[in-house]
């Protein structure tokens, strides 16, 4: 179920960046886009024909045909991949779609304007937290995820290559697909000691399911514990920075993409334990030169070697 999940969640990915590229929008004014709904006379903000850079200022409201629309809303991929180092979001802003910040790697400040009926920054974490749920749904290069908040957003650290440290509080006890997929330049995770639900056992420098023992999200740092069972679907996908990996023993399985887009990777050792290799699993590892697959593996899954030039 989990592997069906992500391979929609991969594909949905694809569909937004093409999405990107499009110039499907109502209105411009001073470098925003926006599309607009004339029932409501609201605005949302989302992709135009030219990138986003810089600090981006998002008004309360916008003047068109001499009609005011409240600014309420963030598309999927307004920002997405966009070259912004900061943004302003007023609390007319009530609904942001997850990955709206995807791939900004220059984003170094999100800046919420209090008084926010559905947002909140607290603590001055330079993230953006759903207040209902306590979810991190958007974080960037600064982050700092407050002890309140019990999940993590899917998408909400994707591509935020400048980030280096993570540091996961023992009140988390969800984290969402690609959480931190493409967080290249990440060099420390660390998970808080009491967590239910999540470690980093070992100083591992990775996020483990305890339960399961699977190793859901690691670094160019991480040092797989002999007692992971598992690596999950996309553990280290984007990680350009990892230049090796061993696979111990004890893991049994590696998931779909798990290391896909490592193109610093050289250097795989594969214990003789793993029964299966998901699929797409080293896809994109363009360093990479040479894996010996173990007789225990009895399954490989489509393009697992994929563009391993």
């Amino acid at each position: 179920m989990k592997q069906k999940f992500f391979k929609r969640l991969a594909a949905a990915a694809v569909l937004l960046l093409g999405a990107a590229t499009a110039t499907a929008y109502d209105f411009k004014v001073d470098e925003i886009y926006y599309n607009l709904d004339n029932w409501s006379y609201t605005a949302t903000v989302t992709n135009g024909d030219r990138p986003y850079y810089g600090y981006i200022y998002i008004p309360e409201n916008i003047m068109y045909n001499g009609n005011t629309y409240d600014v309420t809303s963030i598309d999927q991929v307004a920002f997405m991949s966009s070259n912004i180092t900061g943004v302003r979001i007023p609390n007319t802003v009530t609904a942001i779609a997850g990955g709206a910040f995807s791939y900004c790697d220059q984003l170094k400040s999100i800046d919420l304007e209090s008084g926010n009926p559905v947002y909140d920054s607290r603590d001055n974490c330079n993230a953006i937290v759903k207040t209902a749920t306590n979810t991190l749904i958007c974080g960037c290069n600064s982050s700092i995820s407050p002890n309140s908040v019990t999940s993590i957003g899917g998408w909400a650290f994707s591509g935020c290559s400048g980030l280096t440290s993570v540091v996961i509080p023992n009140s988390v006890t969800s984290i969402g697909g690609w959480a931190f997929s493409g967080c290249s330049g990440l060099e420390s995770i660390t998970v808080e000691s009491g967590n239910t639900v999540y470690d980093s056992r070992d100083n591992c420098n990775a996020i483990i399911e305890t339960a399961t023992n699977t190793l859901l999200s690691g670094c160019k740092n991480t040092i797989i514990p002999n007692s992971v069972t598992s690596i999950g679907d996309y553990a280290f996908n984007g990680c350009s920075g990892l230049t090796s990996v061993e696979i111990p023993y004890s893991v049994t399985s590696i998931g779909s993409h798990a290391f896909s887009g490592c193109r610093g990777l050289t250097s795989v050792s594969i214990g003789n334990s793993v029964t299966s290799i998901g699929e797409e699993a080293f896809a994109n590892c363009r360093g990479l030169t040479s894996v010996v697959i173990p007789n225990s593996v009895t399954s490989i899954d489509a393009e697992t070697f994929a563009y391993c030039i």
